[in-house]
C-alpha cells in the first residue's frame, strides 16, 4: 500500500517577502501622513527581518501596520513578523527591529504533533529537525489534516512543502 507524506515548515517565501519590502517602501514615501517624517523601513542584516522607524511611537504602528496589509495582499501571513521587540525612542525618533519567524521551534512542532494525533488518528508526524514530516495512507486524509492544521490558531505561519 501506497505512503504519503508531506513536510509542515514555519517559514516564508523570501522573493514574495523582498516584493512586500518594496511595496511598503514605495507606499510609505507616497503616503501624505508620512511626507516630511523620519518614517521608513530598512532591511535588517540578510534580510531576516525590517527596521521600522517613524517620528512617534503611533506613526511606528502606522508603519507597522502597512507592513502587515501589504503582507496580507500578497497572501502572506503576518505571523511572520515577531513583533516581541521593545521599541526604542530618542532624539524624536522611534524605530523597532522586528525579526521574521523562521524554523520551527521543538515546542511549535509538539503542538503540532500534539494535534494532529488527536484529531486525525491514522497519520503518523515525526519531528525531523525544524519541520515535521506526516505520512498516512490517503491523500484525502493529509489533506483534511492541512485543514485541521490551518484552522488552528497558531502563533507562527506555517507552510507545506514536498507533498508526495
Amino acid at each position: 500500500m501506497a505512503q504519503f507524506s508531506y513536510d509542515i515548515q514555519s517559514s516564508y517565501d523570501k522573493a514574495e517577502m523582498n516584493n512586500v519590502y518594496l511595496q511598503a517602501e514605495k507606499e510609505i514615501s507616497s503616503r501624505y501622513d508620512f511626507r516630511g517624517t523620519a518614517a521608513h523601513i530598512d532591511w535588517l542584516a540578510d534580510k531576516k527581518g525590517i527596521k521600522a522607524t517613524a517620528d512617534s511611537s503611533w506613526q511606528l504602528e502606522q508603519v507597522i501596520d502597512l507592513f502587515g496589509k501589504k503582507l496580507a495582499a500578497r497572501n502572506l501571513t503576518s505571523k511572520v513578523l515577531d513583533l516581541s521587540g521593545e521599541v526604542h525612542e530618542s532624539n524624536m525618533k522611534a524605530w523597532q527591529d522586528i525579526p521574521f519567524r523562521d524554523g520551527l521551534s521543538q515546542d511549535s512542532a509538539k503542538k503540532i504533533t500534539k494535534l494532529l494525533k488527536g484529531s486525525h488518528p491514522k497519520l503518523k508526524a515525526q519531528i525531523q529537525g525544524e519541520e515535521v514530516r506526516v505520512t498516512g495512507p490517503s491523500k484525502d486524509e493529509l489533506q483534511a489534516a492541512m485543514q485541521t492544521l490551518r484552522s488552528a490558531d497558531f502563533d507562527f505561519p506555517l507552510l507545506f512543502t514536498n507533498y508526495r
